[in-house]
């Protein structure tokens, strides 16, 4: 049967979503709408858009693609100078429209409220066990809904106040946009764990997670909220505040690896380049007797690029993506072996055959799909297959915002790299190396980013009950490969 929910056991990780602000532009709602197009690869399960128009907010959401969730007649309603708009992939809550944001409240004194967040809150079960033995009623099961209760039982007596009050209780990752009549709220975790942008379009302010999503509606990039900054932007102007301990920035360094679109800038540096590098010094660790680079389209372009480039090898495609798989479909029980990977990849023979292939992918994760791509690879005329991953080994989830399968379910928490390649069948198989992950950096420093699904070292810890604190490292199990 067709089934609409999210494939909990895809080989891939997944970035929660995707999040963009407009502020002080007749077309709001409309702008927000394209930057969704571009952020959709950071959700898919769900989209929505709020404007204002200075004295009430307007909202649609729904479930689905960007395309699915909008047509003219409800852009039309989304009128206004100000809109936040949202692109969903839950790793807190089912896939259901009442998780899908922005949410949108109203408070005392007649005042709506849209939040839209992209992270997610450690000690969020906590407070919202603390707010609900105050009374809180909640309607939805999505961490982003603390926040707003937070605010509602604030004594601030502004929003700034207000959400400043509320973000000062949470641990763990956020870049959140918030909007009410007359303000837009972007504010990003002291951490600093996802990305989030500022551009502008003459006097208009725009907020994103990507720059993508500013090249798009042709918006000037201005640079990164900062992380710890809450940049206010009203009609009397635009206003930074940084009222949260200073903490030492840790960047998700896997935006690079694989979550963000490669044309994007992120964290001031530009994602293709970095991925061309970390092909690059790959080929310096893992080098391979071969005839011709591939890579596993579309994240492992780059890398491949990079690792071609730098062996000297010839580059071209051996596995061709099909760009027009939705995220359902009818699956035949075993009729068509590997059906999952070849709806979506399918080998080239005149390219492969005979040859001595290195196929480069961004990630391995549980392994299955590595396991059917190499398969898939002999099956086209493939002589030999020598997998390289372009990041090191993945032995931990992430609980800052990605979707990910639990550390059991990490190939690599419980196996060496000889098993792994024993079990995907290539005849060799490369990880980078820690180091090499951040070769792209003067002096090759890791300062500054969160690589605890390679290394275990995890920024904001989680306890067993919930509770959450800050620590400069700690570390799940033994780290071991």
């Amino acid at each position: 049967m067709t089934s609409t929910a999210p494939d909990r056991k895809s080989d891939r990780f997944h970035d929660e979503c995707g999040v963009v602000g407009v502020f002080g532009h007749p077309e709001a709602a409309n702008l927000a709408y394209l930057s969704l197009y571009a952020l959709q690869h950071r959700g898919q399960e769900g989209a929505g858009i709020v404007s204002s128009d200075g004295e009430v907010l307007m909202s649609h959401r729904g479930l689905g693609l960007v395309a699915d969730v909008f047509d003219q007649d409800v852009m039309k309603r989304l009128v206004g100078d100000a809109a936040i708009a949202h692109n969903r992939y839950s790793t807190a809550g089912r896939t259901l429209l009442k998780n899908t944001q922005p949410f949108v409240v109203e408070f005392g004194g007649g005042g709506g409220l849209a939040v839209a967040h992209n992270g997610n809150i450690v000690n969020a079960l906590e407070l919202r066990e603390q707010l609900e033995a105050r009374g809180s009623i909640f309607q939805s099961s999505v961490d982003t809904e603390v926040i707003i209760h937070l605010m509602a039982m604030s004594k601030g007596t502004g929003l700034v106040d207000r959400a400043t009050e509320a973000l000062s209780a949470v641990q763990g990752a956020y870049s959140l946009l918030i909007l009410d009549r007359n303000h837009m709220i972007a504010a990003r975790d002291p951490n600093g764990f996802r990305p989030l942008v500022l551009g502008k379009i003459r006097n208009t302010v725009v907020v994103a997670s990507e720059t993508c999503a500013l090249d798009l509606i042709g918006a000037e990039y201005v640079r990164e909220i900062e992380p710890g900054e809450v940049l206010v932007a009203s009609r009397s102007g635009v206003r930074s505040y940084y009222p949260f301990v200073e903490t030492k920035p840790t960047r998700c360094v896997f935006e690079y690896v694989y979550f963000s679109r490669p044309d994007s800038t992120v964290f001031g540096r530009s994602v293709y380049q970095v991925r061309k590098a970390l092909g690059r010094r790959l080929a310096q660790e893992c080098p391979a007797e071969a005839d011709v680079v591939i890579p596993v389209p579309d994240s492992g372009v780059p890398a491949a690029l990079g690792y071609a480039e730098a062996s000297k090898l010839e580059f071209d495609f051996g596995l061709i993506r099909n760009h027009y798989v939705g995220r359902t479909f009818i699956e035949p029980q075993d009729e068509i072996r590997h059906f999952g990977v070849k709806v979506k990849l399918n080998a080239q023979r005149q390219v492969l055959e005979g040859k001595r292939v290195v196929v480069v992918d961004d990630s391995l994760v549980r392994g299955t799909t590595s396991r059917k791509i190499v398969s898939m690879l002999r099956q086209g005329g493939a002589r030999e297959v020598h997998l390289r991953i372009s990041s090191p080994p993945t032995i931990g989830p992430c609980f800052y915002g990605v979707d990910t399968p639990t550390r059991e379910e990490l190939v690599a928490s419980s196996h060496t790299v000889e098993q792994i390649r024993e079990y995907i069948g290539a005849d060799s198989l490369g990880f980078l190396s820690e180091e090499g992950l951040y070769g792209f950096l003067p002096k090759s420093s890791s300062e500054g980013f969160c690589d605890a699904c390679f290394t275990g070292r995890y920024p904001v810890r989680v306890s067993d009950d919930g509770r959450s604190r800050q620590l400069v490292l700690f570390e799940v199990g033994d780290g071991k490969r």
